[in-house]
């Protein structure tokens, strides 16, 4: 039953492999080469992601029967579709937006001394017996809008001399700072991982703003847990190279803030960044909640086109240069050099999660995606826990959290297209993906070495304490949404 179900929902391509061996073996053939390929590339022959990624769609989509023509259309468009340039445009066209606007967004906050301002704030709140849970909230809150990797080089000062003044273990203010920031930056929007998982499995950035919210609050406790225990126990003296090279580092942005006539005397307000932080996403879950609690009306159009992703981030971002920077006196210049300058580290991101949605739509239109959702459907494996292990082995295998992401937002496609999952269910089903892609991060992942690095821990070390900690967080996560999903 399977064969032949599989075989009459596939196209009735006939070359590549399937000429050799057929229907739904084929397919799956075709599919495991195709994965164990890609992996072959980025681990052993360090083929950059975005490029592995193109040419193993390229692969998949000529070994499972497609034409040339089918991949990448003819020199007259309108003759035929072009597979590749549909995957990469249907997924950038709304990935590139959202990531555009979060970057700059998060490069505002960063430079005009929002993240400052909020440690201070909760660090004289909760005080020094509290001050882990204090650098916890700052990386849950400032890891909204600002990449993993800068909020480290951001707030490591602060953790350093959080940690010099105690006398402590670096790792009791360093772990749950890093817990804040890898829940943000694998969870919510606008960080690439979710939001190229939405666009790739078409759901509405509401529903993964709040299905992040419901399931990594509890992941980043369960985190938090692990790192006063892991704290307590393991101790590692403040890196002093470290922290000099941060008051150099410090010293050459004020600097270059001066050259560039930024204003940083005046102190942030902490209610502002809040303010510009939580913007977009009350705009969003407010635009999402009405389509569903109103009925078609003017008030609930006004309502959705602010709450529309793309306008309100813009919205958050003209904030965040009036409040952050014209009304604290900088110049103009200043806001475009500091946007400017934000956007050249995400064209990598944005190319690999681009070629995630050529593979995605390659497995799609030679059968292999259709294949592969018959037999884990034949299976019984709810989807919510395929896409989880999928994730995760990719992730542990690879090192890669976006590749992990878009390949397994591939696989999976159809299996949620084909059952009859609500909005919130596949947003849950996100939230598992992204939980998979952050397990067990170790030395193949580029976090795992900027951890280590920047906060002085030896590579044994660092698997003790952060390694079990990205574990800690992905399990957490995702057994909250194993076990809200069949009520949604």
């Amino acid at each position: 039953m399977l064969l032949a179900s599989a075989s009459e929902k596939a196209p009735p391509h006939t070359g590549g492999l399937l000429a050799l061996i057929g229907g739904t073996p084929g397919l799956l053939l075709v599919a495991g080469l195709g994965i164990l390929l890609l992996l072959f590339l980025i681990i052993k022959l360090r083929v950059q992601p975005f490029v592995a990624l193109l040419g193993v769609s390229i692969a998949v989509g000529l070994a499972a029967g497609l034409s040339v023509t089918e991949l990448f259309g003819t020199v007259q468009k309108s003759e035929a579709v072009s597979l590749i340039e549909d995957g990469m445009g249907g997924i950038l066209g709304h990935v590139a937006i959202i990531i555009g606007l979060g970057t700059m967004l998060g490069a505002i906050l960063e430079v005009s001394g929002g993240a400052e301002a909020l440690s201070g704030r909760l660090l004289a709140l909760f005080g020094e017996k509290r001050a882990p849970l204090a650098m916890g909230l700052t990386g849950l809150i400032f890891g909204i809008p600002v990449f993993f990797d800068v909020g480290i080089f951001v707030l490591a000062p602060i953790v350093y001399a959080a940690a010099k003044r105690s006398g402590k273990s670096i790792i009791l203010y360093s772990m749950p700072l890093l817990a804040g920031l890898s829940m943000t930056h694998a969870f919510l929007p606008p960080h690439p991982g979710p939001v190229a998982a939405a666009g790739l499995l078409k759901v509405d950035l509401g529903w993964v703003i709040l299905m992040g919210i419901v399931t990594g609050i509890p992941a980043v406790l369960a985190a938090w847990g692990y790192s006063a225990w892991i704290g307590n126990r393991l101790f590692v003296e403040v890196p002093h190279d470290m922290v000099e090279a941060a008051e150099e580092a410090k010293a050459a942005v004020a600097a270059e803030q001066k050259a560039a006539g930024v204003a940083a005397e005046r102190p942030v307000s902490l209610t502002v960044v809040l303010g510009i932080i939580g913007t977009p996403l009350v705009l969003i879950l407010l635009a999402t909640f009405s389509s569903i609690a109103l009925d078609p009306s003017t008030l609930r159009s006004v309502i959705e086109f602010f709450g529309h992703p793309f306008v309100a981030l813009t919205i958050a971002l003209l904030l965040a240069y009036w409040l952050l920077g014209l009304r604290r006196g900088w110049s103009r210049q200043s806001l475009e050099t500091v946007s400017t300058s934000s956007l050249k580290p995400i064209g990598n991101i944005l190319l690999v999660v681009g070629a995630g949605g050529v593979f995605g739509a390659v497995l799609d239109g030679s059968g292999v995606a259709q294949a592969l959702s018959d037999t884990f459907g034949d299976a019984g494996l709810p989807v919510i826990v395929l896409s989880y292990l999928l994730s995760l082995v990719l992730r542990v295998a690879q090192g890669s959290a976006t590749v992990a992401i878009v390949t397994t937002a591939g696989i999976v496609a159809p299996l949620l297209s084909a059952g009859d999952y609500s909005q919130p269910h596949i947003a849950l089903v996100i939230m598992a993906i992204s939980a998979g892609s952050i397990f067990a991060s170790h030395v193949n992942d580029g976090g795992f070495w900027i951890v280590s690095k920047y906060f002085g821990i030896s590579e044994r070390d660092t698997l003790k304490s952060w390694t079990v900690l990205e574990s800690v967080l992905s399990v957490a996560g995702f057994a909250v949404a194993a076990v809200i999903s069949p009520f949604v």
